[in-house]
């Protein structure tokens, strides 16, 4: 069995819960244009790009929009955004991730953070836990989108580790394919219906520990 030397971590869902904020962005750009937009719809959006999602979005309404207006609204939307995760604290850091970061970094383990989000820098700073990553890619850094493994790949080179001593966490398909697809093992963060592809799948890491990483 391979030596697990580093543990690469998902933003979104896994560490924090940012979800919330782009439901609300979008919300409101939906209303500004005359329609609403449900949190059923909304479920629609995870994982898709900020320019698909605002393509769907208007097709929901029934609304046709240039290019040249859809990246405005694309834009407005994303500022909108970007103010709402400006006054994140702490208290929205979910249940156990800072204790298993903690936990793994006392136990030797590098850590990186592996996420598309080019604002998780700002979030990380906002909820206090920066020092906790030896490294951080975010989608800054990338030019592929997962179920690529660059991401993690290189999360990996930036701790000093080869593909197979990482684990990622992961609470979405797409993610967990990517962890696979670079040779990682995967602990999926949500259900095992939805992340069956996962080494294992767990519904926080709250509950997560030593003992059940060192068992993948």
């Amino acid at each position: 069995m391979t030596t697990i030397k580093a543990c690469l971590f998902d933003l979104d869902g896994v560490i924090v819960d940012t979800a919330v904020y782009h439901y609300k962005a979008w919300k409101r750009l939906a209303n500004q244009l005359g329609f609403d937009f449900t949190e059923e719809q909304n479920e629609k959006l995870k994982g898709v790009s900020r320019t698909r999602s605002l393509e769907l979005i208007l097709q929901w309404g029934g609304i046709s929009k240039s290019p040249a207006e859809q990246e405005e609204l694309a834009t407005l939307k994303n500022t909108w955004y970007v103010d709402m995760i400006s006054h994140m604290t702490p208290a929205e850091i979910l249940p156990g991730a800072k204790e298993f970061l903690v936990t793994c970094r006392a136990a030797g383990l590098k850590t990186a953070l592996g996420s598309a989000s080019k604002n998780s820098m700002m979030i990380l700073e906002k909820v206090n836990i920066v020092d906790l990553f030896d490294a951080v890619i975010d989608g800054n850094k990338v030019t592929k989108a997962k179920p690529d493994p660059e991401v993690f790949l290189k999360g990996a080179k930036a701790v000093g580790v080869t593909p197979a001593e990482c684990v990622v966490f992961e609470d979405a398909i797409a993610g967990v394919e990517a962890a696979i697809a670079g040779g990682m093992k995967a602990v999926g963060i949500g259900s095992p219906d939805v992340l069956g592809a996962a080494n294992l799948v767990v519904s926080g890491l709250n509950e997560m520990n030593l003992e059940k990483l060192k068992s993948l």
